[in-house]
C-alpha cells in the first residue's frame, strides 16, 4: 500500500475535478479493502458490492479526509461503518423472514397437520417405527435428507466419505420399503 503522502497528490487532483483520477485510490486501495470485508463477511459474494459501497463513500466524503492522516485506516474505518449497517440490516431482514416463516405455521400449520392426521397418520406412524429399527448411523442418515442436510456436511459429521453416506442412504431406502411392507400386512 502506497504511503499517505503519495496519495495526496491523487486527492488533488480528484477534489479539482478530475474524477478519473480515483481510479488510482481503487488500484491502491481496491485488494486491501476487499481483504478486509472478505475477512468479516461470511458470504463471499458481498465482498465486491460492500467495496463499491465503500470507495462511492470514500469518493463522496474526499474532502473531509484530514491531511497527514493515514490514508488506508481511514478508508478501513469507511468499511467498518458499512460492514455495521450490512450487518444491522442484515439482521432485520433475517428477523422479518423469521417472523413470516412463524406466522405462516401458525395459519396454515394446524390445517397441515389435520390433513396428514387424516389422510397418513397410520403411514407416518409405521415410517417412524420403522426409522427407530434402523441403525444409528443410517437414522442420522435419513434424518439428514429430511433436513435437507448435504451429503459432505454428514459424511464429515460422521468422520466418513460422501460415497460411504450415499451406500447408507441406499441400504436405509431399502430396509424403511421393506419395514413398511411388513407393517402393512
Amino acid at each position: 500500500m502506497e504511503p499517505t503522502h503519495e496519495i495526496e497528490p491523487v486527492i488533488d487532483r480528484v477534489l479539482r475535478g478530475d474524477a478519473e483520477a480515483f481510479m488510482g485510490v481503487i488500484r491502491l486501495y481496491g485488494l486491501p479493502i476487499r481483504s478486509y470485508l472478505a475477512s468479516q463477511l461470511h458470504h463471499l459474494d458481498q465482498v465486491d458490492d460492500l467495496a463499491q459501497e465503500v470507495f462511492v463513500a470514500a469518493f463522496q466524503r474526499l474532502s473531509s479526509f484530514r491531511r497527514g492522516e493515514n490514508f488506508g485506516a481511514w478508508l478501513r474505518g469507511i468499511a467498518r461503518h458499512k460492514l455495521y449497517n450490512h450487518f444491522r440490516s442484515s439482521s432485520r431482514r433475517d428477523g422479518a423472514l423469521e417472523r413470516f416463516q412463524q406466522e405462516v405455521v401458525e395459519v396454515v400449520g394446524p390445517r397441515l397437520e389435520e390433513a396428514t392426521a387424516q389422510d397418513h397418520s397410520d403411514q407416518i406412524e409405521r415410517l417412524l417405527h420403522c426409522i427407530g429399527l434402523l441403525p444409528e448411523k443410517m437414522r442420522r442418515v435419513v434424518r439428514a435428507g429430511l433436513e435437507d442436510q448435504k451429503p459432505a456436511a454428514l459424511a464429515e459429521a460422521l468422520a466418513t466419505s460422501v460415497g460411504a453416506i450415499y451406500n447408507l442412504h441406499y441400504r436405509a431406502n431399502g430396509l424403511l420399503r421393506d419395514c413398511m411392507k411388513k407393517e402393512a400386512l
